[in-house]
């Protein structure tokens, strides 16, 4: 029987500040960006530290590996391991495929740590790992943001801030969720023959198709509102807009925190549903920059405990990677 294993993926992040200009020019596949940009983005770092982002996605394949080894052994099965690789920063994507390669993998189911199906993101990942995977077998998840045991973790973690922020309140608090924006360049492509773009499907899609990452990141955030029914009244918009590449998909946060402080509202929680573990995108857009702008609109703004170790992800990943693996089997040469 073949030797299968899961590679999880995900975006990468430095270690230090002064790794930041390498790591930026690998985001933008290698284009010029002002020197300003790059400054401002290592004044980020350095604000919060470091970007756990790496370190908590390695632990979460741990936790993954050990939720598949659970599973009821058989003679025709063994365990099963999960690397993990980053399209940005080290463990690199190529490298880790190479590596599962030379342990004599044969087949692996390789996810996305972004549940959230576009382009931008999994076509990217996809085509970093088939850029190395040689006779590997892969099986790829396109996206799961559907998935319930991804939307009871995300709903595990608001219910306790959403009780405690309301107790304070005196009353029930709304919530504002977030995903993170992309240029709109990236979900839009020019029709054959015609000036006017067109959507796009994603790879392998129909063309005319939308690209599914707004509507399924909305749909991700209605399926957590509808887990935890205490939510009196709640929003979405696009984070971490980008400053350069044309405009991004919105609404901004920054828009949809104006109009909830002008309708009234003095608290708010914010959850972002499109990131599963701290990162710059979280210490440092939602802790201080979006904070602080709701601090001036008079606006108290917290945020729910991100998912990082939660035991329900892990079992989340785990049931997708076992549905892959057994599509594997199912399709093996015979």
């Amino acid at each position: 029987m073949a030797k299968q294993a899961v590679l999880l993926l995900a975006h990468g992040t430095p270690e230090t500040v002064e790794q930041v200009p390498e790591y930026l020019r690998n985001v933008v596949s290698g284009r010029p960006l002002p020197q300003a940009l790059i400054e401002e983005i290592q004044h980020r770092y350095a604000l919060i530290g470091r970007s756990p982002l790496t370190e908590i996605t390695i632990e979460q394949g741990r936790l993954v590996e050990t939720e598949l080894g659970q599973a009821e052994p058989s003679a025709d099965t063994a365990p099963v391991r999960v690397y993990v690789g980053m399209r940005n920063w080290r463990p690199y994507i190529p490298d880790v495929v190479r590596q599962m390669r030379a342990d004599g993998v044969e087949e692996a189911v390789v996810l996305c740590m972004a549940p959230q199906n576009s382009r931008t993101s999994v076509g990217l990942y996809r085509r970093a790992v088939q850029a190395e995977a040689g006779a590997l077998r892969i099986d790829f998840t396109e996206g799961w943001a559907h998935h319930p045991l991804l939307v009871e973790a995300f709903a595990e973690r608001l219910r306790p801030a959403l009780s405690k922020l309301s107790a304070k309140a005196g009353h029930a608090v709304p919530v504002l969720f977030t995903a993170h924006s992309v240029p709109c360049r990236t979900i839009q492509t020019p029709a054959a023959g015609e000036g006017q773009p067109r959507l796009w499907g994603g790879q392998g899609a129909d063309p005319s198709a939308p690209d599914p990452y707004a509507i399924e990141a909305r749909r991700t955030a209605a399926l957590v509102a509808r887990s935890v029914p205490e939510i009196p009244q709640w929003w979405f918009a696009f984070q971490s807009q980008g400053a350069s590449g044309g405009p991004w998909i919105g609404p901004t946060v920054e828009s949809t925190l104006d109009a909830i402080a002008a309708a009234g509202v003095g608290t708010l929680i914010l959850q972002p549903i499109g990131f599963l573990c701290d990162h710059v995108e979280i210490l440092y857009d939602v802790d201080i920059l979006f904070r602080e702008y709701a601090v001036k609109l008079g606006l108290r703004l917290e945020r729910p405990e991100s998912l990082n170790a939660s035991p329900t992800l892990a079992r989340a990943v785990a049931d997708l990677a076992r549905q892959g693996l057994a599509r594997l089997r199912d399709s093996a040469p015979r």
